[in-house]
This record gives structure tokens, C-alpha cells and sequence, in this order.
């Protein structure tokens, strides 16, 4: 039943509008900024300004998840 409480604050999160640290999906750092292709109608390019990752996907994490990872390293 937490998991489905969990998933159910996920889904009110995100209707909300309310991201998160946004961090590179290969070094996990949030060095990231956001190019711009094609006059807006393609997706946004990520790059990672600490090891270079450029891609279309991104990782969002919430304050209370960052501070943990960071404890983990």
C-alpha cells in the first residue's frame, strides 16, 4: 500500500508542475544546461557540464533524494 501512496504523491507532484534538481544521468552531478534545437517544436537537449553526456533524457530528483545520494558517495 506505500508503494501505491508513493506513486499516487508522484502523480499530484507532477500535475502540479513541480520538478526537481535536475542531474545528468550518467555522473549523476547537476552541471546541466538546456540547448534549444529546431525553434522550439523538437525536444531539448541536455548537456552535462562535468562529463559531457548530451542527450534527450534527464534525471529529476527531489531535495530530500539529491541529499541522500549525495551522503551515498
Amino acid at each position: 500500500m506505500k508503494t501505491l501512496r508513493e506513486f499516487l504523491e508522484a502523480l499530484r507532484q507532477i500535475r502540479r508542475g513541480r520538478g526537481g534538481l535536475k542531474v545528468c544521468p550518467r555522473c549523476g552531478k547537476s552541471h546541466i544546461r538546456m540547448e534549444r534545437m529546431g525553434l522550439g517544436f523538437l525536444p531539448a537537449i541536455y548537456v552535462c557540464e562535468d562529463c559531457g553526456y548530451r542527450g534527450h533524457l534527464i534525471v529529476e530528483v527531489d531535495e530530500k533524494g539529491s541529499e541522500e545520494g549525495r551522503r551515498g558517495e
